[in-house]
């Protein structure tokens, strides 16, 4: 997902089914059970399934191009911020970088109720 997401990112998540085209989700990948997936939701299709697309499809990622549209039951999450361990902060703080939010609702949006899962990227 570079240039949005690094490796080693990790990731606040929040569980809703309620998503929009642009933002970035996990969703269990269509032919891999227990497979999770970080992509973009590109558009919606007319039988109510998702495009999920790779920010970066050079890299040769799974996405809707090689699987095909997400069902809607598929889609567990959407994420609202992403953040670095410790070390990585550390590291970042020397070049002036700053956490970046990656999801278009801030947090306040969901106050009161819990995020999914605490996730690491890599």
């Amino acid at each position: 997902m570079l240039p949005a997401l690094y490796p080693g990112d990790w990731l606040l998540a929040y569980r809703t089914r309620r998503v929009r085209p642009g933002q970035i989700v996990l969703a269990w990948h269509p032919e891999r059970p227990g497979f999770l997936l970080v992509k973009r939701l590109a558009w919606r299709e007319r039988d109510g399934g998702w495009w999920l697309a790779s920010d970066n499809p050079a890299a040769g990622a799974a996405d809707s191009a090689r699987f095909g549209p997400v069902p809607e039951e598929k889609i567990v999450a959407v994420v609202l911020f992403r953040y670095w361990p410790v070390r990585r902060r550390r590291e970042l703080s020397r070049t002036g970088s700053s956490l970046n939010h990656v999801g278009p609702a801030p947090c306040l949006r969901v106050r009161g109720r819990r995020p999914c899962a605490w996730l690491s990227g890599g």
